[in-house]
């Protein structure tokens, strides 16, 4: 006997009038808002990965000297701030043609040099004593293509030497502590190890999906609850017509999970058209190439995970259906909330607080303890609101205070989802606006600093004065030994020059030094300190993302929600509205109802970043900034403006709805 599930739900969509196809629609909204972010954010993570290994072949991986076929050194020098890679490659005699490395067709000749785009370009800008005298050719540069550059703004230079160049003998050839040089006998370019510049960036996209995975997730789920109650009468009557459980569950799978799959497939669809513009979105060291695009396989699997999410939210919400269909028909279900919220959420609070305090963690446990305290807040949510809901129904005095109370307390989990987005926001917009992750440098302003491996500092010293005479800077020079170790040369001995003047003063010396000691390009407070420079702009520009993808999905999900909540409500409003109650209580009510767990909830969720981001200041030895206050209020102002603005966009859903003079609005 051929199964009526599929007949009656497709019967039962058609006929469900036009308010049955707004709260559809919504549904798709919310699943194609959710499946965008969820693409975007898992492009990031696999984009930074595919352009880190695109910088790879810059830091040599040594082979034996049999096998040998060319030498390779790494070196980076900086020019306002921004730092220029410099690769030197020389041909071995008497060995196998070595492969051209990644973005040239062959292997560089000596003296000839190739140039990334964008180092050309500035090349050009700047004299020549601030940037190009630091390279052997001064004319007829190469250029070096996209497959060997990891973001077209990136400044890189490929110099092809003899293998008795000074630059390749004398130099250095890196440790852990100095991952910006290196030397080693090379076969190929088949690295492993990623520039600095981008090793990082795929676990801040890491770090920015785990807080924002959960907002995301809860709101491509709430497409299945979203016109919940209309669902719920529905099945209920059709429960005590006859049908079966199993029947009911599958009818509900079946349709939200279509609804989910058309919004997931919008959401793609969003993310394609969007592609081009988000390659203009620079993270870490710049704009991208074409690493965002997710692939086919990626795109499936996200539309049809929401599409899951959307069936499996939606099927969730009929237990009482399947339960008690005369008590949903009645609305005879207060959905209360259990105690048991309260003590699991104070369990993880502590497991949490005692693990983070143990420190030590790896990348991993990290990420789980976030998603931990995103559960625990989402697990607390509704209990409180509950809680919140019978508290001021005792103590309300105005008719749209109380109207607001017993909604809270008949629907907690319905007001929870409305402002579940902007609560989860809180978490992060605390952290990312008070905590300052970085690693402490040396504070070495206007100092160039050049290494003597393989000369003596004092005759070094007179050089430089020579040179930095010939090139107009005023200047103090000085050595260093080896038994220093608090200042920029740390424990090695050299030259440090104290540059008098602005930046294009301390680039011209920079280029001016760049043959003093051949092998050892000179370096600033910029080189020693680029780890944490590294570390933290780009832990910045992705607070900055969060911040703002949070607020779009708390927008997102306020909205969404709102709307669907006044559909579901039309019977009560309209009963409310013949009985006498102005459009304008009811709409207070509405408002009411969402800032008021939005002021308890949201406050403790942003209090809880605020003291993560103190306990981070703290690890890394750094005082909070006052700032962070200010900026901590434009996102909590912005946050909340943003989520009103959502909620009065359902306002004339509100009027049309309440309009409608009938007993039973259906």
């Amino acid at each position: 006997m051929r199964s009526p599930v599929l007949p009656l739900t497709w019967h039962l969509t058609r006929s469900s009038g036009r308010r049955g196809l707004q709260s559809h629609l919504l549904s798709a909204a919310a699943a194609a808002a959710g499946a965008l972010i969820l693409l975007t954010l898992l492009s990031a993570h696999l984009g930074s990965g595919t352009r880190a290994d695109r910088t790879a072949w810059r830091t040599p991986d040594a082979v034996s000297a049999a096998q040998a076929t060319a030498i390779q050194t790494l070196g980076t020098t900086y020019v306002n701030h921004r730092p220029v890679t410099v690769v030197s490659l020389a041909q071995l005699p008497n060995r196998p043609d070595t492969p051209a490395p990644p973005g040239l067709d062959r292997f560089p000749a000596p003296g000839r040099t190739y140039l990334s785009p964008a180092l050309a370009n500035l090349m050009d800008r700047l004299p020549a004593g601030q940037l190009a005298n630091r390279f052997p050719a001064k004319t007829d540069y190469g250029t070096l293509g996209e497959a060997g550059l990891g973001a077209p703004e990136e400044l890189v230079a490929v110099v092809g030497r003899t293998p008795d160049d000074p630059a390749i003998t004398r130099a250095p050839e890196g440790d852990a502590l100095n991952t910006l040089a290196a030397r080693a006998r090379v076969s190929g370019f088949t690295g492993t190890k990623p520039s600095m510049f981008t090793s990082f960036d795929q676990q801040a996209a890491v770090l920015g999906g785990a807080l924002l995975v959960v907002p995301v997730i809860v709101l491509a789920s709430a497409a299945g609850r979203l016109g919940v109650a209309r669902r719920e009468q529905r099945l209920a009557a059709l429960r005590l017509a006859g049908a079966t459980p199993r029947q009911i569950l599958a009818m509900t799978g079946v349709e939200s999970a279509a609804v989910g799959l058309a919004g997931g497939l919008l959401g793609a669809v969003a993310y394609t058209l969007l592609l081009p513009v988000l390659t203009w979105v620079p993270y870490g060291i710049g704009t991208w190439y074409g690493e965002l695009w997710v692939g086919l396989p990626w795109l499936l699997a996200v539309v049809a995970a929401v599409a899951v999410l959307t069936s499996v939210s939606a099927v969730s919400t009929l237990r009482g259906v399947a339960r008690s269909p005369l008590g949903v028909a009645q609305q005879a279900d207060p959905r209360r909330t259990r105690l048991i919220r309260l003590v699991l959420f104070v369990a993880i609070g502590l497991y949490v607080t005692v693990t983070a305090h143990g420190g030590g963690l790896s990348t991993g446990q990290s990420l789980a303890l976030i998603v931990l305290v995103y559960g625990a807040f989402w697990m607390l949510g509704p209990w409180v609101v509950d809680m919140l809901g019978r508290l001021l129904s005792r103590f309300a005095r105005r008719p749209a205070t109380l109207l607001a109370a017993r909604r809270l307390s008949d629907d907690p989990r319905g007001a929870w989802r409305t402002v579940s987005g902007l609560v989860l926001a809180g978490l992060v917009a605390g952290f990312f606006t008070v905590g300052q992750v970085g690693i402490g440098g040396y504070d070495c302003p206007g100092q160039v600093a050049v290494r003597a491996d393989h000369g003596k500092p004092r005759e070094l010293a007179v050089q430089a004065r020579e040179l930095l005479a010939k090139a107009r800077v005023k200047a103090s020079v000085e050595t260093a030994s080896a038994d220093v170790w608090d200042g920029i040369l740390s424990g090695s001995k050299g030259v440090v020059v104290h540059v008098r003047g602005g930046q294009e003063q301390i680039d011209t010396a920079t280029t001016a030094l760049s043959s003093l000691s051949p092998g050892n390009l000179p370096f600033t407070e910029d080189y020693v300190n680029a780890e944490g420079d590294i570390t933290t702009r780009v832990i910045g520009e992705m607070g900055l993302a969060v911040l703002a993808l949070g607020f779009l999905v708390a927008a997102a999900s306020a909205g969404l929600t709102a709307a669907a909540t006044v559909l579901d409500r039309r019977r009560v409003y309209g009963l409310l509205r013949l009985a006498g109650t102005p459009l304008k209580v009811l709409d207070r009510a509405r408002m009411r109802e969402t800032a008021l767990p939005l002021v308890v909830l949201a406050g403790g969720t942003t209090a809880t970043g605020i003291y993560a981001g103190m306990k981070v200041n703290e690890m890394f030895h750094m005082e909070t900034d006052s700032s962070g206050a200010v900026r901590l209020a434009l996102c909590v102002a912005l946050g909340a403006a943003t989520m009103f603005a959502a909620l009065a966009g359902s306002r004339p859903l509100l009027r049309k709805v309440t309009a409608e003079r009938a007993q039973d609005p259906d």
